[in-house]
């Protein structure tokens, strides 16, 4: 809650906005109120300065313009104040400049320092989606938990067969980090099942092995593999390569 003093020369800042406004005089029914402001916010000036408008915009509403309505009834609440001092109306008046200072309360906690520079509140971002497969169960879990730290939604397959399993009976991930030696079903095999459905078109595929491409014949590309991330791995670099793949546009197809 906010308790305001009517003492002359009280001052109330709103750092978020720039704004800083001061009872200057009370003089009988009539007080007197100094507004310092940024140039952006010109609309509550010419309230108080009487200057011309500025011209309406020709598109629809903009975060600008929404800024602008609000500093605008801003100006138009003050202007009763004022009017309510006059005609002896103290009980209305005091009710007036409380609902002014709680919108310039509402304004500094919207950040409308960004909504004057035109950018948009940036979206959400969902977490990251990876299967990680894997046949060592103790170098799974602590990758995937590591992952899961960062804030990445890990699934976990002991080898191909298990990953093109939870591949057919769940939503594609963002990206496969797939070991090369394992039993059963190993990386290059697995690889090639990936690349030879079609549902799973464009699906990222990173490779976390102590082997080399070079040596376990499989290609960089589309058709192959899209990053290679040696063992002892960086767990950093690797992190930084499956962000990147939840935000980029194939992640999505």
């Amino acid at each position: 809650m906010l308790v305001l003093s009517r003492r002359a020369d009280e001052k109330i800042v709103f750092p978020s906005i720039g704004v800083t406004v001061r009872l200057l005089k009370i003089n009988g029914s009539v007080a007197r109120i100094g507004i310092d402001a940024p140039p952006e916010l010109r609309i509550l000036r010419h309230e108080i300065e009487h200057t011309p408008p500025p011209p309406a915009p020709a598109a629809g509403p903009s975060p600008t313009h929404e800024l602008c309505n609000r500093l605008s009834k801003l100006g138009l609440a003050l202007h009763l104040f004022q009017r309510q001092r006059e005609a002896g109306r103290r009980a209305e008046a005091d009710a007036t400049l409380a609902r002014v200072f709680a919108s310039l309360e509402a304004l500094d906690r919207d950040a409308v320092t960004a909504l004057v520079g035109g950018r948009p509140p940036t979206p959400a971002a969902r977490p990251p989606r990876a299967l990680l497969v894997e046949d060592d169960g103790n170098e799974r879990e602590l990758l995937a938990g590591l992952l899961g730290m960062n804030g990445c939604e890990c699934a976990t397959a002991a080898d191909g067969l298990e990953a093109m399993d939870y591949l057919a009976a769940h939503d594609r991930p963002d990206v496969v980090l797939l070991d090369m030696l394992m039993p059963r079903c190993d990386g290059p095999t697995t690889l090639r099942a990936i690349r030879a459905e079609p549902r799973l078109a464009g699906l990222r595929v990173f490779c976390v092995s102590g082997t080399s491409p070079h040596e376990m014949g499989v290609p960089p590309g589309p058709a192959g593999i899209d990053g290679w991330f040696p063992k002892p791995l960086n767990p950093r670099t690797l992190w930084d390569a499956i962000r990147q793949c939840a935000s980029s546009p194939a992640a999505s197809n």
